[in-house]
């Protein structure tokens, strides 16, 4: 292996990956926030849309694919952390914890993803956005529940109970 590769960073479930899902999700609900619960299954749910009854899925149907979600709370969480260094996202603390939405610049981030994971992303992001818009926080929990398991609503957020969102 070379020095180059040794010193590369992966893409694939990086901070950066996540981070950018995140921003292209928050973009779409702006300025709807969410707590890192909701985040962890946006993030699952925008490259699964099939799942939900939306446009086929950016990531392929692998069998299992809920499993991801033990990793992914840490991946969105990193995401979050780098996108809130690079000024797109802002973190709100207040009577419901600590809530994510997205800054003014993220609107020419989003703009600038040109490829065509890119724009897959955005579109099902929107799509999702429409699909969470019409849903109350217990709607999606139970929808969660029966799409994802009972056990991923519980392992996500406090006794499977969603933050206010809003």
């Amino acid at each position: 292996m070379t020095s180059y590769e040794a010193d590369r960073t992966p893409l694939f479930n990086s901070a950066l990956e996540t981070g950018t899902r995140a921003v292209v999700m928050l973009d779409a609900t702006f300025p709807r926030a969410f707590d890192l619960s909701h985040l962890v299954w946006l993030d699952h749910l925008v490259v699964h849309t099939a799942d939900i009854g939306g446009p086929e899925s950016l990531h392929p149907d692998i069998p299992q694919r809920t499993g991801e979600l033990l990793v992914r709370r840490r991946l969105v969480e990193n995401g979050l952390t780098l996108m809130r260094q690079l000024h797109l996202v802002d973190a709100q603390t207040g009577n419901d914890g600590i809530m994510y939405v997205a800054r003014e610049e993220a609107a020419a981030f989003v703009d600038s993803l040109r490829t065509s994971y890119g724009k897959g992303l955005k579109s099902r992001a929107e799509w999702l956005a429409n699909y969470v818009g019409q849903r109350s926080d217990n709607d999606l929990a139970e929808m969660i529940s029966r799409r994802i398991g009972r056990w991923a609503v519980e392992f996500q957020g406090e006794g499977g109970e969603l933050g206010d969102g809003a």
